[in-house]
């Protein structure tokens, strides 16, 4: 059976899906990302402990997320407004990168992969105007849905 696009309506036009009828559960989702470096940049920042003339890279990186998450509805037009009950967001330097993880939860009527996806996104773009001075050739990548669950299906990459 072939799915359709959630948020077209009939006619063709964009339309946020009425979730009035769907009752609230508890939703969770994980998203994860990576910022790539060029070796040399990634080892100044790692002896500096990522901290540069702004300030923690990666807290600064943190807190961008997580305003992001809050913010989702804003950004992105058909998303629902949720009242959210946890976010995490986790920056691990890894092989020339920081591995971004965002985790959200929240007890609603739909679920939460957009706010995940917007706190890894936002995240990672903090990180490259934080690091922007020392290359423009850092590299934004594998930014995706790792795992979702509550609602009608789960996920799990």
């Amino acid at each position: 059976m072939a799915k359709e696009l959630s948020h077209i309506d009939e006619s063709g036009k964009a339309s946020m899906v009425d979730v009035s009828s769907k009752k609230a559960s508890v939703r969770t989702a994980v998203a994860s990302g990576k910022v790539v470096f060029p070796s040399d940049v990634f080892e100044k920042l790692a002896s500096q402990d990522f901290l540069g003339h702004k300030g923690s890279i990666i807290q600064t990186a943190v807190i961008a997320g997580i305003q992001a998450v809050k913010k989702t509805a804003e950004l992105i037009p058909l998303c629902h407004q949720l009242n959210l009950s946890k976010i995490q967001i986790d920056i691990t330097p890894i092989d020339n990168a920081l591995q971004i993880v965002c985790k959200v939860k929240c007890n609603e009527q739909t679920g939460v992969e957009m706010e995940a996806l917007t706190g890894v996104s936002v995240s990672a773009l903090t990180i490259y105007d934080m690091c922007k001075a020392l290359s423009h050739d850092i590299k934004i990548s594998e930014v995706q849905l790792e795992q979702k669950t509550g609602g009608k299906n789960d996920f799990n990459r």
